[in-house]
């Protein structure tokens, strides 16, 4: 599931899955704006059928805050 996470932020951001780990976030990855944050937080609550709040969209710093939020909804990721 996490492959499938990172495959989701690589389309998003347009950047290759390589450059994707728990460590990245706006602060590493350019293309990361607040107009594509919004199409990830988009796409991922389409994607595993939820719906993130206000706090939780702001709180995401990094991926592995996505994951923590993602996991707090149920989702299960295979690491």
């Amino acid at each position: 599931m996490s492959q499938e996470l990172y495959q989701i932020i690589s389309e998003v951001m347009s950047i290759p899955l390589s450059e994707i780990n728990d460590g990245s976030g706006p602060e590493s990855i350019d293309s990361w704006d607040s107009f594509k944050g919004l199409l990830l937080v988009d796409e991922l609550e389409s994607k595993f059928k939820i719906i993130f709040s206000l706090e939780e969209v702001v709180d995401v710093k990094t991926v592995e805050d996505i994951k923590k939020h993602l996991k707090n909804h149920g989702v299960i990721l295979n690491d």
